[in-house]
């Protein structure tokens, strides 16, 4: 078993001082529902190198008990990580709510990877072109002098 220090749990009851957590019932209206729990990009790469480190049987399942979590959440943090969007954030997100879903970034990707191909395609035949127009007048100029010297051997 580590003995490195596990990351800190987020999102739970306040201790009043003596190691127990507040017996104070919530008030209000929404008192007796549960709340979300939203984990920070830093806690999550936390739990998923701690998870990662552990090697001992039954380890793993000890370290998600004690934070709380399931598998499933390593699994999504994991695919996460994997694809970059999870990353050590200074506060809220760049995207948040309300940005673009997986689906748009996909659509986004082979949109962007698309208008690169064209505009290969359109750089590959603007070279060509411009060693075209230098051939045309490479082949112009050899025109003007050969059509001058026969001019000039004409008029001898």
């Amino acid at each position: 078993m580590t003995t490195a220090m596990g990351p800190v749990r987020t999102g739970h009851a306040a201790s009043n001082g003596n190691g127990r957590k507040g017996l104070r019932a919530p008030r209000g209206p929404r008192a007796g529902q549960a709340q979300r729990r939203r984990f920070t990009g830093d806690y999550k790469l936390a739990v998923l190198a701690e998870y990662d480190r552990c090697t001992e049987p039954g380890e793993k399942g000890a370290l998600l008990r004690r934070e709380g979590l399931y598998s499933s959440l390593i699994t999504d943090w994991r695919r996460q990580h994997r694809e970059g969007s999870l990353a050590v954030t200074p506060g809220r997100s760049e995207a948040g709510r309300g940005g673009p879903s997986r689906s748009e970034l996909a659509r986004l990707r082979a949109e962007n990877e698309r208008l690169r191909k064209k505009l290969a395609k359109a750089e590959a035949i603007i070279e060509v072109q411009g060693k075209v127009h230098a051939l045309l007048e490479e082949i112009s100029k050899s025109a003007d002098t050969d059509a001058s010297s026969t001019e000039s051997s004409t008029t001898e």
